[in-house]
């Protein structure tokens, strides 16, 4: 790993057909005033406007010599999301390596440099921090319900992925270590996330919470739209990971949980 002042990050963006909210999400990365950056956006073969806005986001980023960040496309067919992911995993320079798909977004201009300031702190294994909930017109909405634990650690998913995919900054030589598991469709970064810390304990090496709001995350994602078929597969990942003891316990106490916030809602309603 690089010197804490030459810490390079990866933002891997994977994307397909999703040109109405990318551009959002290409003016972030370009306005974060860490420069140490490469930015690795794996395409899906799309068919509308998307390659021609990453043509425009290269040309304006290298104008007159200006480039502050690498850029690499690499547009092709793909498996779905998480072979895409992977694909951008291979490509990965960055000591670090953080996931914002289309129509993400960081939530400020200086979260990489904050990033990379907690890169001089033991080189963590996962760097990570809290998200916000916004709509299509980057309208903030409601916090994240599930809240990063101030100690984060492999056992701190049985209570659900308390740190959103796009709030988590992996050390890239554990991440590439660890694949995408492309059985799951919808929930895989739960499985991957788990992974990664499980990894980080057997090489005992800690992980750091940043205390901000990393980033901004677009209501009603692939997740949000595959509800039930992604609890079914989260189900079987809690199992692999915690025996089916803990999963049931945990699933009770969801299902208690989720009642409360139903009862909150009607009231705040009324």
């Amino acid at each position: 790993m690089n010197d804490s002042e030459t810490i390079k990050i990866t933002v891997a963006t994977v994307t397909w057909n999703a040109a109405p909210v990318l551009r959002r999400t290409l003016h972030s990365v370009a306005e974060q005033d860490y420069p140490n950056v490469q930015h690795v956006i794996v395409d899906g073969c799309s068919s509308d406007d998307t390659l021609t806005l990453l043509r425009q986001y290269q040309e304006k980023e290298s104008h007159e010599g200006a480039l502050r960040h690498d850029i690499q496309v690499l547009s092709e067919t793909d498996k779905g999301l998480y072979d895409a992911m992977n694909k951008a995993l291979l490509l990965a320079e960055g000591d670090y390596i953080i996931f914002l798909n289309a129509g993400d977004k960081f939530h400020d201009h200086h979260v990489l440099t904050r990033v990379a300031a907690a890169a001089k702190e033991g080189k963590p294994a996962v760097i990570y921090g809290d998200t916000d909930i916004v709509d299509d017109a980057g309208t903030f909405l409601r916090l994240r319900h599930l809240r990063p634990p101030l100690h984060l650690d492999w056992k701190s998913f049985r209570h659900g992925m308390l740190v959103c995919h796009q709030a988590f900054f992996a050390r890239t030589d554990i991440a590439r270590n660890a694949p995408y598991n492309l059985r799951y469709r919808f929930s895989a970064d739960y499985d991957w996330c788990i992974r990664i810390l499980k990894r980080s304990h057997v090489l005992g090496l800690p992980t750091k919470n940043l205390g901000i709001v990393v980033a901004d995350y677009l209501d009603g994602g692939m997740t949000t739209k595959n509800h039930r078929r992604s609890l079914m597969e989260r189900l079987r990942i809690m199992v692999k990971h915690y025996g089916w003891t803990t999963t049931l316990a945990m699933h009770t106490s969801f299902v208690f949980r989720a009642a409360r916030r139903t009862v909150a809602r009607a009231k705040s309603r009324g």
